[in-house]
């Protein structure tokens, strides 16, 4: 018998491990698939690129429109419907070889990537008990965080004793059982949305949720400056002699956001969310002014501790505030705002610090990123902190 106040029930975990699955085929895929395309399709380093930006792309177009459809067609028939297909684009890696329409898989893939993704954190938030929304979307937000290590070191090892081909069926047969798993989840007793205007004219609240907008800004600004962790830290590690460490930086980095997390969300539920928030901006920023500064595997390590606890706080805790900021009946838009500016966040600081690693190097990305994360501490404390 479920509980008001139990976050672990039979569907929470069900959907915990659909979003897992989800998420283990994208951050396998991430790490491979820019291998793939170089190895075993002969083409460019910028060819390699293009597979993760048109992803992304696709997912940020769509996902503004999630929250509409999630009420228009209901959250568990567009999430089992976003899985099955993007089960279906994840066997299309078999048999899609020439480049341009790998590029044209990938975007078909981003589209469901994003609803489905909407529709499972949208859930989350209607499950979760309403006096411990901070630690029931933390403890779902670890699913995604076990994907970020589980997904490309599964990824890696089996191109390096088997095939890509091997990878494909493997990454297939995870999703298809997020599929099946998502199947059990049941909605039944949730809140309904009345009144849904089911015509196709999308309005700026169709695509946005207002009230969710400032914080989702501020979750644009830290995905910008996360970025930078995401996007070149193997190449970091490369330029610092310290390559053999950079599998374990992804490791030190999501036990840190494990280990953590059960404290972090009681604190926001009990006493706030300044009192994890403020903290986590600085830890954030200390470990990306380590990295700025880093020459050796110790501190580079130490760095993934700081990031890991103050980014996994920080994410979590921002999307707890952008469905608390609205009604309940808005929790999809809420959530697809949120993402849709942290998408963004991380496309175009991957861009611009890109450009910033070019003009001078690497270790004054990290040191850019660090500034940009203080700068947002203070934009926090103006909007949210002072604000009654």
């Amino acid at each position: 018998m479920e509980t008001q106040n139990q976050i672990f029930t039979k569907r929470f975990i069900s959907l915990f491990f659909t979003n897992m699955a989800v998420f283990f085929v994208f951050y396998g895929l991430v790490t491979t698939l820019p291998l793939y395309a170089i190895g075993a399709l002969g083409r460019t380093d910028e060819d390699a690129g293009l597979l993760v930006t048109v992803f992304l792309i696709s997912a940020i177009l769509v996902r503004p429109f999630s929250g509409k459809l999630l009420d228009m067609y209901g959250k568990k028939r567009m999430l089992v419907i976003g899985v099955l297909l993007y089960f279906i684009s994840t066997i299309l890696y078999l048999f899609v070889k020439p480049f341009m329409l790998l590029l044209a898989l990938r975007f078909f893939q981003g589209i469901w990537f994003s609803i489905l993704t909407t529709a499972a954190g949208s859930l989350a938030a209607d499950i979760v008990p309403a006096n411990r929304k901070g630690a029931g979307l933390g403890y779902f937000t670890m699913s995604t965080n076990l994907a970020v290590v589980i997904g490309p070191f599964v990824g890696l090892l089996i191109i390096q004793h088997f095939d890509y081909n091997t990878l494909f069926i493997v990454l297939s047969i995870i999703v298809f059982l997020g599929s099946c798993i998502a199947l059990t989840i049941k909605t039944d007793d949730l809140p309904k949305s009345e009144n849904v205007d089911r015509s196709f004219k999308f309005t700026f609240d169709d695509l946005f949720e207002r009230k969710a907008l400032p914080i989702a800004f501020l979750a644009c600004l830290v995905a910008f400056a996360y970025a930078s962790v995401l996007s070149f830290i193997s190449i970091y590690a490369e330029q610092q002699n310290l390559l053999a460490v950079a599998s374990y930086f992804y490791a030190v980095f999501a036990a840190a956001m494990l280990i953590t997390r059960p404290f972090t969300g009681k604190i926001y539920d009990h006493k706030g969310p300044k009192y994890v928030i403020l903290p986590a901006f600085i830890l954030f920023a200390i470990g990306l002014f380590i990295l700025s500064m880093t020459s050796g595997a110790f501190f580079f390590l130490v760095a993934a501790i700081f990031i890991g606890i103050g980014y996994g706080t920080l994410t979590t805790s921002f999307q707890s505030l952008a469905v608390q900021s609205t009604v309940h009946q808005r929790s999809g838009y809420a959530t697809a705002t949120y993402f849709t500016l942290f998408d963004l966040g991380i496309a175009v600081g991957s861009y611009i610090l890109g450009v910033v690693a070019v003009q001078l190097d690497y270790a004054s990305v990290y040191m850019i990123a660090g500034i940009v994360l203080l700068v947002v501490f203070f934009l926090y404390i103006l909007t949210f902190v002072k604000r009654k």
